[in-house]
């Protein structure tokens, strides 16, 4: 396996595990409606995006994020990989707590510059 693929991987797991425990300490939110609520209500810190999530939901979310004062970032993950990650197929991810929320912002803003 190529050096880049093996670095992507690994960006991706790291991001994915995260994720994975952010979702077990119950500060997660999964979905549009359910991301847009809590941003609304000022309990999301970031919104994560898949890569494979639709231009209109990518364009509605950051509209409302924006709106909010939410950061949005759009990770290198695909919607199948969020379901092996956190156990449910989701394009949107609300993060509630500030620490989980900058630590998966790093990792996928890193994955975003190799």
């Amino acid at each position: 396996m190529t050096k880049w693929r093996v670095s992507f991987r690994r960006m991706n797991s790291d991001l994915i595990n995260l994720l994975s425990m952010c979702r077990r300490a119950g500060r997660m939110v999964i979905g549009f409606d359910a991301a847009k609520e809590a941003a609304e209500k000022k309990k999301a810190y970031v919104i994560l995006l898949a890569e494979d999530v639709s231009a209109k939901t990518e364009k509605e979310v950051r509209f409302f994020a924006q709106k909010s004062g939410v950061e949005t970032v759009k990770t290198n993950c695909k919607m199948d990989d969020f379901h092996y990650g956190i156990g449910k197929r989701a394009g949107v991810i609300a993060v509630c707590d500030s620490g989980f929320a900058k630590r998966a912002a790093e990792i996928a803003s890193a994955s975003d510059q190799r």
